[in-house]
């Protein structure tokens, strides 16, 4: 009788053990995903600094498009140009949204891919315009929270 205790106790915490890294998983994909809705409700306020929010400040992310542009500066420079009031920012709607975590040594989660599609209803020169497209994030796990260090974006 007291083997089968054992047996059942040890089983129950192998049990919870293993699903430790699900959770945490599950975890991790809902910030990225809510970090994903802050951008879309940032911009369709028309407010890029804090859409930007959702990339690292840092000297190598890289947003990749018709043109690379490395550093956050540099990115948000482009946003700010190419989207300068809110007819040409338009409504933007992301769907069809993966996370896929990538887990490191020891099963620790730092980076995540995350694909997806968006949408851009939008005026540009006074005439009504759509843009669609697909993108690809690379995304780290930081101090500040996940963030996109890589924008793949067409």
């Amino acid at each position: 009788m007291k083997l089968s205790r054992w047996v059942f106790v040890f089983g129950s915490l192998l049990m919870l053990v293993a699903a430790l890294p699900a959770t945490a998983a599950t975890d991790d994909a809902a910030a990225i995903r809510q970090v994903l809705a802050d951008q879309q409700a940032a911009w369709n306020r028309g407010d890029v600094e804090t859409f930007m929010h959702g990339y690292k400040d840092a000297p190598d992310t890289t947003f990749v498009g018709s043109s690379v542009r490395k550093g956050y500066q540099a990115i948000l420079a482009s946003y700010r140009k190419h989207y300068a009031n809110d007819a040409q920012m338009g409504r933007l709607t992301f769907s069809d949204v993966d996370v896929r975590m990538l887990p490191c040594a020891q099963g620790e989660v730092r980076y995540a891919v995350v694909t997806g599609r968006f949408h851009l209803d939008r005026s540009e020169h006074g005439e009504a315009a759509q843009d669609d497209g697909v993108y690809s994030l690379l995304w780290e796990k930081t101090a500040k929270g996940w963030k996109i260090i890589l924008d793949h974006s067409s």
